[in-house]
């Protein structure tokens, strides 16, 4: 009887622990991708300012509209730059792993690296929409206390998310998310040799169609923490994106509405 009831418990035990167990951690990844990415077409205003040493010396704006692609749930985007005057009208589109930027003067579509910079510390790869579980493998690497990009302390996630393939942004990455809710709060991204880039903050977590996302992100070079662009996130709305937009041929003919 006395058996019975050690194996009875340490069962019970072993269930309990399951349970309480977190969740897995590509689940989690998923999950966070939902915070940030809508699940239809949208399109949004991205602003990015840089900064040196304390000074404005750079900034910029862009039109993003977005849509997930049926097969491959991987979010394809067009990109139209705003401002400053002597960029607007030029386009950066991103289709798979592909990215493409085009200039109305010269009518041209090349190629281009998601990690060219595009403006301070900002990547191509920073401004168009991502779905990182489906470009990276994560693994849980534990939960901690970090400062939020307000200074508050935050009790998260850590994930390390390593490449599936050569053609995305970073070779891995470090992801803070909250335990509740898997808000991203802060991420480290690395070179395939190891070397920190860069360093992210997420914050301002406003209603946007539907749920809470981050309205501005902070990212802060790795070798001089006195280089920092701020990205701002505005304007999100449900929209139609054709499918003739997300076509490298269609690039010369596209209009702005």
């Amino acid at each position: 009887m006395k058996k019975m009831w050690i194996a009875l418990t340490l069962g019970l035990s072993v269930a309990g622990s399951q349970a309480l167990a977190a969740p897995d951690a590509q689940t989690i990844l998923a999950a966070s991708d939902a915070v940030r990415n809508p699940g239809k077409p949208f399109g949004l205003i991205v602003s990015l300012v840089g900064y040196k040493d304390g000074q404005e010396n750079e900034r910029s704006a862009l039109a993003v509209y977005s849509r997930a692609d049926e097969k491959s749930g991987q979010y394809r985007s067009l990109l139209r730059f705003v401002s400053p005057a002597r960029d607007a009208g030029k386009l950066m589109l991103k289709n798979g792993n592909d990215l493409w930027f085009y200039d109305p003067a010269s009518k041209a579509s090349v190629p281009i690296s998601p990690q060219q910079r595009l403006l301070g510390q900002a990547s191509n790869g920073d401004v168009v929409t991502v779905n990182l579980a489906l470009d990276y493998t994560a693994k849980l690497d534990g939960e901690e206390d970090i400062q939020d990009g307000d200074r508050q302390t935050r009790h998260c996630y850590k994930l390390r998310l390593t490449a599936r393939n050569g053609g995305v942004t970073y070779h891995a990455i470090d992801l803070w998310l909250d335990k509740d809710g898997y808000r991203s709060r802060k991420a480290k991204f690395y070179s395939e040799s190891g070397s920190l880039l860069k360093t992210a903050y997420y914050r301002g977590y406003r209603e946007a169609l539907g749920r809470e996302r981050p309205s501005e992100t902070v990212i802060i070079d790795g070798l001089n923490p006195k280089w920092v662009t701020v990205m701002r996130n505005s304007d999100y709305a449900w929209r139609e994106v054709p499918e003739a937009w997300l076509q490298r041929d269609y690039l010369p003919r596209f209009r702005a509405e």
